[in-house]
Formats: C-alpha cells, structure tokens, sequence
C-alpha cells in the first residue's frame, strides 16, 4: 500500500531525518562524506526546508509504504514558465526495489498537470543509479551541468526533463 501524504512544517524534522538516512545510503560510493555533510547542512537545515514551505509554489509529500513514512518527495510549480522543478525525491534503503520511485513519479506527474505547467525538470548525480528510473519513466537527459555550491564542492549532474 502506498500513499502520499502533504507535508507542513510539523514534518521537518522527519524530512530532515528521512534525508540523512537515504542520503547517506545513496551517496556514499558518489560523494566524500565531507560532501554529503555540507549539502545536508546546507540543502536540509530547518531554516532552509522552512523557507520552502513559506513558497506557495514549493510542495512537499511524504511517501507512505503501509502507513510507515519511508521517503518524501518535493517540488516547486512555476520554477520556470511552464516548468516544475523535482528538487528531491528521496526513500529509505529498505523501501527501494518495492516500485516507490516510479509511484512517485506518477505521483508527480499527476500533480503537474493539474497546473499549467507542461515540462518537469531535475538534476541526478551524473552517478547516481537513480538516473536510470527516471530514464525508464520517460524522462531524457537535456544538459550537463556542474555547479558550484561553495565549500570546493560542485553538483555534477544531468538536467532530465520530462514533456507532458
């Protein structure tokens, strides 16, 4: 049984939570653990994931796997004309390989053509082998690119977008 449920603010410190368990489990054979401390710290701190929820157009759902949160999902409308933007979409360890993922994406997906937005956009970890689902639900990969996000650390990613 999966579900998806609106997050608010109350739920910050299990979204803070859910991240540092995946993220750690996702990234270790990616980034240093310096990297994945600072981009925790930077990309998850209350103060940051609380500005998201003051953004009307910035959307948070916790993944439910038979009632127990297990990973969430956020999203921001309008991110460009016509565009949303897949910020995070993150599972525990032990939720992977149960089709979360791609009813997340649907989930998204259900959610965007409910506005006027017509393309979803998100950045994957040029190796990271979540590039490979978003590929097998239709997202392509559009761009390279590597940002720096301070620290001496940069993103090297793919930009992949989906039509609807």
């Amino acid at each position: 049984m999966i579900a998806f449920t609106s997050a608010t603010k109350t739920d910050i410190p299990l979204i803070r939570e859910l991240a540092e368990k995946s993220w750690n489990d996702a990234y270790a054979d990616i980034l240093s653990q310096q990297q994945i401390d600072y981009m925790m710290m930077e990309m998850y701190s209350a103060t940051e994931l609380s500005s998201h929820f003051d953004n009307s157009h910035y959307h948070y759902f916790l993944i439910l796997y038979h009632e127990k949160p297990v990973g969430f999902i956020g999203f921001e409308n309008h991110y460009e004309p016509q565009t949303t933007k897949l910020h995070r979409l993150y599972l525990l360890p032990e939720a992977k390989g149960k089709g979360l993922g791609k009813a997340a994406l649907n989930f998204l997906k259900k959610q965007v053509a409910t506005t006027s937005n017509r393309r979803i956009i998100l950045n994957v970890n040029k190796n990271n082998p979540a590039q490979h689902i978003y590929l097998s639900q239709g997202f392509v990969i559009a761009d390279e690119v590597v940002v720096d996000i301070g620290n001496g650390f940069v993103m090297d990613d793919f930009l992949m977008e989906f039509n609807l």
